[in-house]
């Protein structure tokens, strides 16, 4: 992992250097979805898995400054579609998108892009909203934060996990992630669930202590800066549920929105939005029910071309773990994509 870090850092290094000295302009296309999470003042934690998926407030207010300095213009989600149509370039434009509905969204991030005038679209999954699922990477987090050792059955019986030392949590929790993502979600949630209730740890209260409900979603959606997309209803990865659960958690979602807001969303963010999550398949039935925009995780800047996939779109992860607004210019350049032969 150290040694990735080091890779990414010299990579957005590199690509700050040749964007700055004006090589490689073409790598930008017509500009970026930007993904975030929590938004919140740094929560020191000597094991933080998480850390990669918030930023602090004064992160993102650099961010925005940054951008505006470097001629970015603001949008909605909702209008890149239209943006991209325009057979003009004009002026690079930046649009911001928060998965999930965390609370910190409304009390942290709503200033900033206030202060900025910078639209921005919330992912809301109904049942984090509604409190019928849990946030499985918290209540992991919580555990292994906890504990020293843990009982689990991985799939060959029950066995002792070490957790005595931060790499010790590391690694169980990223065998953990790639046991749910190779078996039944629901199921392996439901585990993870029940081990942590074992030991005094409440997955629900979780969610209620982190995640927005329909009045507080309600009164950020009030902001004419703000709108609410849909992000599913269990956040389980869609590439490995059926053609009718897909259409049914993606339609019911947007219809849960619909209650909120009395409006239809146009929008979608894919839960985890990996190239192993979501594939054409689910972009399709995206497309079929309506939905304006799709989004996933793939990281990539907005090309003309992108009209042909407008319910398959990459983002650029403003990511906890590089918060440099130099790391952010560099990526919003395109030249670590370009180079790595990412067409756009």
């Amino acid at each position: 992992m150290l040694a990735k870090r080091i890779a990414i850092t010299g990579g957005l290094e590199a690509a700050n250097l040749l964007r700055a000295a004006g090589l490689m302009r073409d790598a930008r296309g017509r500009g970026a979805i930007f993904t975030l999470h929590h938004v919140r003042p740094c929560e020191d934690h000597a094991f933080a898995p998480n850390a990669h998926l918030e930023i602090t407030p004064a992160f993102l207010d650099a961010v925005l400054r940054q951008l505006k300095s470097e001629g970015y213009r603001f949008v909605a989600l909702d209008d890149v579609p239209a943006l991209l149509a325009d057979a003009k370039p004009g002026q690079p434009f930046a649009a911001f998108t928060l998965d999930d509905g965390y609370r910190n969204n409304l009390v942290y991030a709503l200033p900033v892009f206030e202060r900025h005038q910078a639209p921005f679209t919330i992912f809301v999954a109904k049942g984090l909203a509604e409190r019928t699922h849990t946030i499985w990477w918290e209540t992991l987090a919580a555990l292994l934060r906890k504990e020293d050792k843990l009982p689990f059955d991985f799939g060959n019986g029950s066995e002792m996990i070490d957790l005595a030392t931060s790499v010790a949590k590391a690694s169980a929790f990223a065998r953990f992630a790639e046991y749910l993502h190779r078996n039944d979600e629901a199921a392996v949630v439901t585990a993870i669930d029940a081990l942590a209730e074992r030991h005094e740890i409440d997955a629900r209260e979780i969610v209620d202590d982190l995640v927005m409900g329909p009045p507080e979603l309600n009164l950020l959606e009030a902001s004419p800066l703000a709108s609410l997309g849909a992000h599913t209803v269990s956040h389980r990865a869609v590439s490995r549920l059926s053609d009718a659960d897909v259409r049914d958690e993606m339609a019911v979602s947007c219809d849960y929105v619909e209650t909120i807001t009395g409006k239809r969303p146009l929008s979608l963010a894919y839960p985890y939005g990996t190239r192993e999550a979501v594939g054409e398949r689910q972009a399709m039935i995206a497309r079929d029910l309506g939905f304006a925009v799709a989004v996933t995780t793939q990281p990539g800047v907005v090309t003309q071309r992108s009209l042909q996939n407008i319910a398959y779109l990459p983002r650029l992860s403003i990511n906890g773990l590089y918060q440099k607004t130099r790391y952010i210019s560099g990526l919003a350049s395109g030249i670590p994509l370009k180079l790595m032969g990412n067409r756009g």
